[in-house]
């Protein structure tokens, strides 16, 4: 496969899953702003944008900045708008191996965002996340129904487990890092769609200690972080066995493999408690993880040397 066409993927990947996360995020701290009127809003917001990587002063961080910077930013591929701009631009390049349905569903999807735009700045931005989680189920849905196992598949399944990590990483840290303006933990899991999941589980009241775990380490949630590592570590082991390069080498794991598989070694073998403890530090230790393990897939998989170009001579 073409490197350009497999760093395509990759990012269709990425960017689906960072409008979901964002979405979600979003969804949590406007609901919380609305039934708890007490929270102080400039606060909430500037620590929330600092958390995404916008940092802002208080005194200039508001819910119209939040969502303008978050949701409707067409320029920066960290808003849903724009993430989902650069992913259908992305897949514009890589039609030949993807599927019908999935170039189809994310064109319609970017067509729709002017009217999703217009519509949550008059009733409410709940409607224009409601649509980025149903849209971004629907691609990762077509995608598992339609595309074979292939290197294709393995790129956009890899470039979503690694944005995974990081978003649900920031999604705990809006709990843990956002002191009185924090939502509660109960919000935290049905935003990430673990609520049901975790009463299943657990079979009681939501317990903060039980609810960041189960977030990080639950084996069968798929959105936990240790489901989303071990993901991301099975997808690189089988590109790394498909590949040319390094194929004589039986058993040398490439960087981006070896981040992985001691990212998810920490979440393994670490007792639930030793884990909580510090948990701010972790969080941003797995949000350095998944940066790292983006540079080395980048690296090993899709930078390219530039040709050399031979220039003659000028007569003396």
């Amino acid at each position: 496969m073409l490197s350009r066409i497999a760093e395509s993927l990759f990012w269709i990947g990425r960017y689906v899953e960072r409008a979901d996360d964002t979405a979600r995020i979003l969804d949590v701290h406007t609901q919380r702003l609305v039934e708890d009127p007490w929270i102080d809003e400039r606060r909430a917001c500037s620590n929330l944008l600092g958390l995404m990587g916008s940092p802002t002063p208080e005194a200039e961080a508001d819910t119209e900045r939040v969502l303008a910077t978050l949701a409707f930013d067409r320029t920066s591929p960290g808003s849903i708008v724009g993430a989902l701009s650069a992913a259908r631009e992305n897949a514009r390049g890589a039609r030949e191996v993807l599927s019908a349905e999935i170039w189809e569903s994310l064109n319609v999807t970017h067509n729709a965002l002017p009217q999703q735009r217009t519509m949550a700045r008059r009733y409410g931005p709940h409607s224009l996340f409601r649509f980025v989680r149903e849209r971004s189920a629907m691609v990762f849905g077509l995608a598992d129904s339609t595309m074979s196992r292939d290197e294709s598949w393995l790129f956009l399944i890899l470039g979503r487990s690694l944005e995974r990590v990081d978003m649900t990483s920031r999604i705990i840290s809006t709990r843990i890092l956002a002191g009185d303006a924090a939502p509660s933990w109960t919000l935290v899991l049905r935003s990430t769609g673990a609520y049901e999941p975790y009463l299943r589980t657990y079979r009681g009241m939501v317990n903060s200690s039980r609810a960041a775990e189960f977030l990080l380490l639950d084996r069968l949630f798929p959105r936990s972080v240790f489901a989303a590592l071990e993901q991301a570590e099975a997808c690189l082991a089988e590109l790394e066995r498909s590949t040319v390069r390094d194929a004589a080498r039986v058993g040398v794991a490439g960087e981006a493999h070896r981040i992985v598989g001691r990212a998810r070694t920490m979440l393994e073998f670490m007792s639930p408690p030793e884990l909580l403890t510090g948990l701010p530090a972790r969080l941003e230790e797995l949000q350095r993880t998944s940066s790292a393990a983006s540079a080395a897939v980048t690296h090993r998989f899709f930078t390219e040397q530039a040709p050399q170009v031979w220039v003659p001579e000028e007569a003396g």
